[in-house]
């Protein structure tokens, strides 16, 4: 599955991956720094919620895609749907 996307989805999911680079580069700065252990894991949390976000942009794109997409046959369909499901299960 190739990754096919709009400008500005493409845009707000790069957005958000940069965002959770600099939050992780402000998490390695605390933990060299002695910081609290709350709130370095509260820090762990944000980012993996911008990765998750950001992973499920691009599923849900690719599944629109492939909704969108006319003349598949069913067999093709099904194995779209499994990988779909491995990709947004990877996430959980």
């Amino acid at each position: 599955m190739e990754l096919e996307m709009a400008a500005d989805e493409l845009k707000s999911v790069l957005n958000r991956l940069r965002r959770a680079q600099g939050q992780i580069a402000g998490i390695i700065r605390m933990i060299e720094e002695g910081r609290d252990c709350e709130d370095v894991i509260t820090q762990l949390a944000a980012v993996s919620r911008a990765l998750d976000r950001a992973g499920f942009a691009i599923i849900a794109t690719g599944l629109q895609h492939c909704m969108t997409e006319g003349g598949q046959v069913d067999g093709d369909r099904d194995q779209m749907r499994a990988r779909l499901e491995k990709l947004f299960l990877s996430l959980a």
